[in-house]
């Protein structure tokens, strides 16, 4: 049944159409318990790396507020710290049995003493990122991408913290040399320098990287740097500045770690969820932890396939293969961390908030035609009839069209919401539906963009979509629950409750974090994404 109303009682007339859909179902579609078809995972995207006294493999996660421990043999990830204090972006191992690590979105430093008491020694430094001790049990840290700073901390928070040096370039995974003084990155302009932490004096140690990412000493006091944008593991001559590649990986590293004892490299990679194991001295690699998924997120479905933004890929499900595949990663690509995702038989079109941009990819081979920055934390994505995007802005609350070939005419179409974060149209582009943080369903005529109150009383509803029953989809993240909505009626019913999603909201972020998605494949099944237990789940229908 086709129904476009087109007079002045178009929402009466649509009423009566899904009222109509609705009626000829013979009887409510029924769903198997949810099941993971990828995952659960390890941990949501991992970032630094340590190894303590004792020889144990430390790894941190921002996107899933957790600092874990891994075995070295199994390759099995168990959490230490979890949300959300063990947000831990990098972790270091100092005296009397403490270890520190940096809450990269809080801006905390927190430290974890020999009896498990876990303290802040620092706040309010957005972007707080690498960490480490010197030889003297000193403590310092960075601040990169939301600041530009290094400093020293005061190991028990009563001080405040020193600033040594700012607008280096982004000085990231730092490392102590046996001369004492700190060898790290500098993110921005590809090289490696020296830094005398009390002077204040940087010099340049090597050039010519593409994005080194981080830095470490091996027994032998020499020094291994890691190119995000490469994916190279490489040995740096401090004197000379001579660099030798020990082993080629994939982009997208994001630290390293060195057991002096076993003589072994690891290197985490944030867009594989791997951590694996360099042998310096042959470049042999061993992979400890790896999953087809890294952080998933916003959802979208083209025939038989699921496209998911991966916050550090965009990937899609091939649902009849039951198997991911890669269109594009960060720093293996002009990709920027996409949060949500809507696609069609030709585009795929990705908006992430934590990167404020929305980018359109061919869907085919995975090339980005357009960036559109400038946005206020876009949320999610559609297209419009017209060919236009609808942009959700989260932080401003409105509905944005986005037309024009260079997407620079801006209009906004729907003002005031309470942080707009699901949208779904209908499937002629007749009317779109859109969850908000503050616990609104709304419906939109695309027409004249009039609204129709839905519902008031979720808690923090996020992924939507619209069925071929013509119920509306909803996670309802704030109570763990995956909703059935009547679009016209407002009736609800529970599909699935308990489910593996809702992880902490952070103070000064958006309360939706790591979007959680619903979507309604091709054959009636029904698939989400979870951030507490990361993965792809499945609703067999019935």
């Amino acid at each position: 049944m086709y129904c476009r109303p087109r007079t002045q009682w178009r929402w009466m007339t649509l009423a009566l159409c899904l009222s109509f859909g609705a009626a000829v179902q013979a009887e409510e579609a029924r769903y198997d318990a949810p099941r993971a078809v990828v995952g659960p995972l390890p941990y949501l995207g991992v970032h630094g790396l340590g190894v303590d006294a004792e020889g144990r493999l430390y790894a941190g996660s921002v996107v899933g507020q957790s600092l874990n421990r891994v075995d070295i043999n199994s390759g099995k990830v168990t959490v230490f710290e979890g949300p959300d204090e063990g947000m831990a972006d990098d972790v270091a191992f100092g005296p009397d049995g403490e270890m520190a690590w940096t809450s990269y979105l809080s801006g905390i430093l927190r430290i974890r003493d020999a009896d498990g008491e876990v303290r802040d020694a620092a706040l309010g430094l957005p972007g707080i990122n690498s960490l480490a001790y010197n030889q003297e049990g000193r403590l310092f840290a960075t601040q990169v991408f939301m600041g530009d700073a290094l400093y020293e901390i005061d190991r028990q928070g009563e001080a405040p913290v020193r600033k040594i040096k700012e607008d280096m370039g982004g000085l990231n995974g730092f490392e102590f040399g046996a001369d004492g003084k700190l060898y790290g990155p500098l993110w921005f302009k590809g090289k490696v320098v020296r830094v005398d932490v009390d002077s204040g004096e940087m010099e340049t140690v090597a050039r010519d990287f593409q994005v080194p990412a981080a830095v470490n000493f091996d027994a032998e006091g020499r020094l291994y740097v890691v190119d995000t944008k490469t994916g190279e593991l490489v040995r740096v001559d401090v004197d000379s500045g001579a660099k030798t590649t020990v082993a080629t990986l994939k982009p997208a590293l994001d630290n390293l770690a060195v057991d002096h004892k076993r003589k072994r490299i690891y290197v985490s990679n944030m867009a594989d969820n791997s951590i694996q194991e360099v042998d310096p001295e042959n470049g042999k690699v061993r992979t400890l932890v790896h999953s087809d998924l890294a952080a998933p997120a916003g959802l979208s479905v083209v025939g038989d396939d699921i496209y998911i933004a991966d916050v550090f890929a965009l990937r899609r499900y091939a649902v009849g293969e039951g198997k991911v595949h890669e269109l594009a990663r960060v720093w293996g690509s002009d990709l920027e961390y996409p949060m949500n995702i809507w696609a069609d038989q030709d585009t795929v079109v990705t908006a992430s908030w934590a990167a404020g941009v929305v980018q359109e990819f061919d869907r085919h081979s995975g090339e980005l035609k357009r960036s559109l920055h400038e946005f206020k934390a876009p949320h999610d994505v559609v297209r419009l009839n017209d060919g236009s995007l609808l942009v959700a802005e989260l932080a401003s609350g409105d509905l944005v069209r986005v037309s024009g070939e260079e997407g620079k005419k801006r209009d906004v179409v729907v003002e005031d919401l309470e942080g707009p974060a699901g949208l779904s149209l209908n499937k002629d582009g007749s009317a779109l539906y859109v969850a908000d943080a503050g616990g609104n369903l709304w419906a939109f005529d695309t027409d004249d963009w009039s609204r129709r109150l839905i519902r008031d009383d979720l808690v923090l509803p996020e992924g939507i979509d619209l069925t071929r029953d013509g119920k509306l989809l909803v996670m309802e993240v704030g109570k763990r629950r995956l909703l059935e909505v009547d679009p016209v009626r407002g009736d609800q019913r529970v599909l699935a409750e308990e489910l593996p999603v809702g992880l902490p909201q952070l103070q000064g972020l958006p309360p939706t974090g790591v979007f959680n998605d619903v979507v309604e494949a091709a054959n009636g099944d029904l698939y989400f994404s979870a951030d507490r237990k990361g993965g792809l789940y499945r609703m067999k229908r019935r």
